[in-house]
Protein backbone atom coordinates (compact mmCIF):
# COMPACT_ATOMS: atom_id res chain seq x y z
CA UNK A 1 0.00 0.00 0.00
CA UNK A 2 2.65 2.18 1.04
CA UNK A 3 4.33 1.93 -2.43
CA UNK A 4 1.34 2.73 -4.58
CA UNK A 5 1.04 5.69 -2.32
CA UNK A 6 4.24 6.85 -3.22
CA UNK A 7 3.83 6.32 -6.64
CA UNK A 8 0.05 8.40 -6.67
CA UNK A 9 1.41 10.54 -4.64
CA UNK A 10 4.60 11.43 -6.98
CA UNK A 11 3.89 11.03 -10.62
CA UNK A 12 -0.29 10.88 -10.95
CA UNK A 13 -1.57 13.45 -8.57
CA UNK A 14 -1.18 16.38 -10.79
CA UNK A 15 -2.04 16.28 -14.68
CA UNK A 16 1.00 17.78 -14.85
CA UNK A 17 3.81 15.90 -13.90
CA UNK A 18 1.31 12.66 -14.77
CA UNK A 19 1.65 14.14 -18.25
CA UNK A 20 5.48 14.90 -18.24
CA UNK A 21 5.97 11.54 -16.75
CA UNK A 22 4.33 9.53 -19.93
CA UNK A 23 6.54 11.71 -22.48
CA UNK A 24 9.80 11.58 -20.94
CA UNK A 25 8.82 7.75 -20.35
CA UNK A 26 7.93 7.33 -23.94
CA UNK A 27 10.70 9.54 -25.32
CA UNK A 28 13.36 6.65 -23.02
CA UNK A 29 11.77 3.98 -25.09
CA UNK A 30 11.87 4.83 -28.40
CA UNK A 31 15.51 5.90 -27.82
CA UNK A 32 16.36 2.25 -26.24
CA UNK A 33 13.85 0.28 -28.88
CA UNK A 34 15.62 2.58 -31.71
CA UNK A 35 19.12 2.05 -30.55
CA UNK A 36 18.64 -2.40 -30.14
CA UNK A 37 16.59 -2.48 -32.99
CA UNK A 38 19.04 -1.14 -35.66
CA UNK A 39 22.36 -3.27 -33.46
CA UNK A 40 20.25 -6.03 -34.36
CA UNK A 41 19.92 -5.04 -37.84
CA UNK A 42 23.37 -4.58 -37.95
CA UNK A 43 24.16 -8.04 -36.65
CA UNK A 44 21.72 -9.44 -38.70
CA UNK A 45 22.52 -7.97 -42.02
CA UNK A 46 26.71 -7.82 -41.58
CA UNK A 47 28.79 -8.14 -44.53
CA UNK A 48 25.48 -6.80 -46.44
CA UNK A 49 24.82 -3.09 -45.95
CA UNK A 50 26.93 0.00 -47.66
CA UNK A 51 29.07 0.60 -44.69
CA UNK A 52 30.28 -2.47 -44.90
CA UNK A 53 30.92 -3.03 -48.65
CA UNK A 54 31.94 0.30 -49.94
CA UNK A 55 35.61 -0.16 -50.03
CA UNK A 56 35.53 -2.30 -52.44
CA UNK A 57 33.59 0.17 -54.99
CA UNK A 58 34.84 3.75 -53.59
CA UNK A 59 39.21 4.07 -54.94
CA UNK A 60 41.61 5.96 -52.91
CA UNK A 61 41.49 9.17 -55.45
CA UNK A 62 37.87 9.73 -55.27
Amino acid sequence: MAVSTLVYNTFIRRNSVFVSTILLGAFAFEIGFDSTIDKYWDRLNAGKQWKDIKHKYITAEE
